[in-house]
Formats: C-alpha cells, sequence, structure tokens
C-alpha cells in the first residue's frame, strides 16, 4: 500500500477538530482537502500538529474549509454499501441512542453538510474504508441515502494516527474507548511515539492504559461498555484486582452473562463487575475493596482477613451505611447460626 505523505495527517487534523464541533451542533464547516494549498504549517510533524494550540488549529481549519468551498477539493457520491468502518474502532457502543438520534435527524432536514473522508479498500477492489466520519456514513445508511466523501491515499500508520488525532479533541470519549484504542494501535504495530502524538499523551499514561488492557480483555471491555461515569483510577484498580486473582476472570464473566439481558448501563455493568472482582477471596487471606452503592457512589472501604472484618465510612452517606451494617449484624449472627445447624 503505497504511504501517503506524513502532511497529509497534519493537514487533517484541523478539520478531525471541525469535525467534532460540527457534529455536536449538527452543522461542522467542511473538512478538507488532503493536499492543501500550499504553506508552511501542514509541513510540521504529527506531535507538532497534536499539540498545536487551538487557536492555530481553527486558522487552518478555516483555511482549508476556504480550499473546499473554492473547489479545490473533489467531493462525490458513494453509496454507502460499498464502505466498511475503519479497521481500527474507536467507539464503544453507547446504551443511549438519543444523541445520534438527534444527529440523524438534522441530516435528513438540512442534508450532509460535511463529506466523510475515505479511503480504497487495502484488499477488496471497488470498496472503500473510512478514515473518519462514521456518524455520517452511519446516518446516511440508515436514511437509505449515498453519502458525500474526498477520498485520500492513506497507510494503515497514517489512518490510525489520524484517527487518534481526532481523539484527541473529542470531550464525549471516555477514558476506556481512548485506552482500547490505544490497545488497538499497540496491537496493530504502531510505535509508541506514533501513539503518544496520536492520543496527545506520554509515556506515564501509555503505561497506564498498557496496565489496564493487559489485564483488562478486549472483550470484556466491549461487554463493559463506554462506561461514561467511570475515569481512570477504578479502570486501573480493576485491572489490578483482575491481575491479583486466578479466579477473578472467571467471576467477572459470570457476574456480565447473569446480567446480560438486564436493562443495566454500562457504568452499572462496571459496577457489578467491579463488586463481583472485589468479592473474590484473596490468596493472602484480605484484601480492601471499596464499597459502592448501585448508583456507583463510594461509600467508603471494606477490609476482610481471617479473624477480622473492618467497614471505613466515606462521607455522611458512608457513616449511615456503617450504622445499617450495625443494626443488621444481630439478624445475620442468627443466619450464620441457622446455616451451621443445617
Amino acid at each position: 500500500m503505497t504511504k501517503s505523505p506524513r502532511k497529509s495527517i497534519v493537514a487533517s487534523f484541523g478539520l478531525l477538530s471541525a469535525e467534532l464541533e460540527g457534529e455536536q451542533n449538527a452543522s461542522a464547516p467542511a473538512e478538507q482537502s488532503p493536499q492543501p494549498a500550499g504553506g508552511n504549517r501542514v509541513g510540521a510533524g504529527v506531535i507538532g500538529a497534536a499539540h498545536r494550540a487551538i487557536d492555530d488549529i481553527r486558522a487552518e481549519r478555516d483555511m482549508l474549509k476556504a480550499l473546499v468551498d473554492a473547489g479545490g477539493v473533489s467531493v462525490f457520491e458513494l453509496d454507502t454499501s460499498l464502505i466498511d468502518p475503519s479497521p481500527f474502532p474507536d467507539r464503544l457502543p453507547d446504551d443511549d441512542g438519543d444523541d445520534f438520534d438527534v444527529f440523524k435527524h438534522s441530516m435528513d432536514i438540512d442534508g450532509q453538510k460535511v463529506p466523510i473522508q475515505v479511503r480504497r479498500h487495502p484488499n477488496t477492489p471497488g470498496r472503500y474504508q473510512i478514515v473518519y466520519g462514521h456518524r455520517r456514513w452511519r446516518a446516511a445508511k440508515e436514511l437509505g441515502r449515498t453519502v458525500r466523501a474526498i477520498e485520500v491515499d492513506i497507510s494503515d500508520l497514517d489512518l490510525v494516527v489520524a484517527q487518534g488525532i481526532e481523539n484527541a479533541s473529542r470531550q464525549d470519549l471516555t477514558w476506556i474507548e481512548r485506552t482500547l484504542f490505544a490497545w488497538r494501535m499497540d496491537d496493530a504495530g504502531i510505535k509508541p511515539r506514533d501513539i503518544y502524538a496520536a492520543l496527545a499523551i506520554d509515556d506515564a499514561e501509555l503505561a497506564r492504559m498498557r496496565s489496564v488492557y493487559r489485564a483488562v480483555p478486549a472483550d470484556l471491555i466491549e461487554a463493559i461498555g463506554r462506561a461514561p461515569k467511570v475515569g481512570r483510577p477504578r479502570w486501573v484498580e480493576f485491572a489490578k484486582a483482575l491481575a491479583s486473582e486466578a479466579d477473578a476472570l472467571a467471576t467477572v464473566r459470570r457476574t456480565l452473562a447473569a446480567n446480560r439481558n438486564s436493562a443495566l448501563g454500562s457504568d452499572q455493568r462496571f459496577q457489578r463487575a467491579y463488586q463481583a472482582v472485589r468479592t473474590v477471596p484473596t490468596s493472602t487471606g484480605g484484601g480492601l475493596g471499596e464499597l459502592t452503592d448501585a448508583e456507583g457512589t463510594r461509600l467508603g472501604a471494606l477490609k476482610l482477613s481471617s479473624k477480622e472484618v473492618r467497614i471505613s465510612a466515606e462521607g455522611s452517606l458512608g457513616a449511615e451505611f456503617v450504622k445499617f451494617v450495625g443494626k443488621e449484624l444481630p439478624a445475620l449472627v442468627e443466619r450464620f447460626s441457622r446455616e451451621r445447624k443445617r
């Protein structure tokens, strides 16, 4: 496959940022040509592009929009059935489809304002792969319309870095989605320096991401979902708990399978999985686990050992929980005695 010049990624970055703004407002400015007019801005390296100030990004976006408006690139209509998604997915399924429905309705009423960007499929003649613009492609497909597109000649490396730079600008991607995308880049043999540039992260952050996706299998992450309210610290704790016990992974899989047909959201699925792994007996006879309610609110921490159970409360809700446990202890003792007699 022919590898496009690095400047094509950098030139894409301004309009990748514009795509984010456009999809949030359902009226984005036009995307850019893969070969913009001459200028020294697009000759910068990927890392420089990833860390460029937002004012500079907007200035480049405006320049590229003007180029598209002036007819400097060729936009064509493409049958959505001839298009495949990017080989490097960057989103997990969303429990709430209302946002996409609003976006699709806007596209139905106002039309497609921004072309998607595609490349020729590397293995299947006559087909294309999306570089970016998955939501517009999906909306056009569901509306039964062709989609407006710009074709670029871009390698796997450039494609994945271009997506990553776009992801670095998005506000709606969760930490685990970015982590899963980093894993897909890592798995594809993308060099760490390109992953740093694509996601605008440093070595320490990539190390944290690796600690999670090496302990939590991709299918388990996909089963849990986006978990928008779950940040990096709890995913890291979850990964450590999974890695520390041989039976933890099987326990979590059983828990998620048991709740597969329930109406739980992804945050709640994470909470169930997290609680399941925290209740696995540790090989050392003790362990410290986080206590949270069904909504994910932290109540405190639980420490178990062969001779001690200790609950530490956090906040007023945690204090209420400790009082509740105290009141329930006599009933637990009675239940314990009944089961011992059986």
